[in-house]
């Protein structure tokens, strides 16, 4: 078996073609990741917002929780 080298700049070239590529045929892959990321990002506002540090013993959480 013959091993061929290529450059970083051919690979970098077909990396970039690659990417291109799928994100061109597959839009739904990029559209999914982008509104994962948002949700994410509100999720952590929410979180953030509703942090008072205020904070409730657990057994109290428990006790609603089989209530």
């Amino acid at each position: 078996m013959e091993a061929h080298g290529i450059s970083k700049t051919e690979l970098k070239k077909l990396m970039k073609e690659a990417v291109i590529s799928v994100l061109t045929e597959r839009k739904d892959l990029l559209e999914d990741a982008v509104s994962e990321a948002i949700l994410d990002m509100k999720l952590g506002l929410a979180i953030e917002e509703g942090d008072t540090g205020e904070y409730v013993p657990e057994s109290e959480v428990l006790s609603k929780l089989m209530d």
